[in-house]
């Protein structure tokens, strides 16, 4: 089985990995791993708190769907390598991947316990 390595965030301060089988999603393997990834429309391709930076790996990903394509480009900080992990599914190849801050906020707003976590940005 593929292995997905979260990358640290403000949230996990350490590297987290998890196997999955193909077919799961990036968001489906946060849940699994425990590492906290914003979900506010419940995977269902309707926001871009699930924002992730696919650092390695990207091009194995399967390919992007337009309404993808359209939520994603309401996003923060997109970059070649984003995709939302709601939509995005592993394939056989192992994966790096950062979950953005953007991500990482709407978890915190979506679970007010973790609220006062989320750091000052320098201006």
């Amino acid at each position: 089985m593929p292995r997905i390595r979260f990358l640290p965030t403000f949230l996990n301060a350490d590297p987290v990995e998890v196997e999955v089988p193909p077919g799961t999603t990036i968001q489906e393997a946060a849940y699994a791993a425990k590492v906290p990834i914003g979900d506010a429309c419940g995977g269902n391709c309707a926001c871009s708190t699930c924002h992730v930076h696919v650092v390695e790996g990207f091009d194995a990903l399967d390919e992007m769907e337009d309404e993808e394509d359209d939520i994603l480009g309401k996003a923060d900080d997109v970059q070649a390598v984003s995709r939302l992990g709601c939509q995005a599914e592993v394939t056989e190849v192992d994966l790096v991947v950062k979950i953005t801050r953007e991500s990482q906020v709407a978890f915190c707003n979506e679970h007010p316990e973790h609220r006062d976590r989320i750091p000052e940005i320098d201006p």
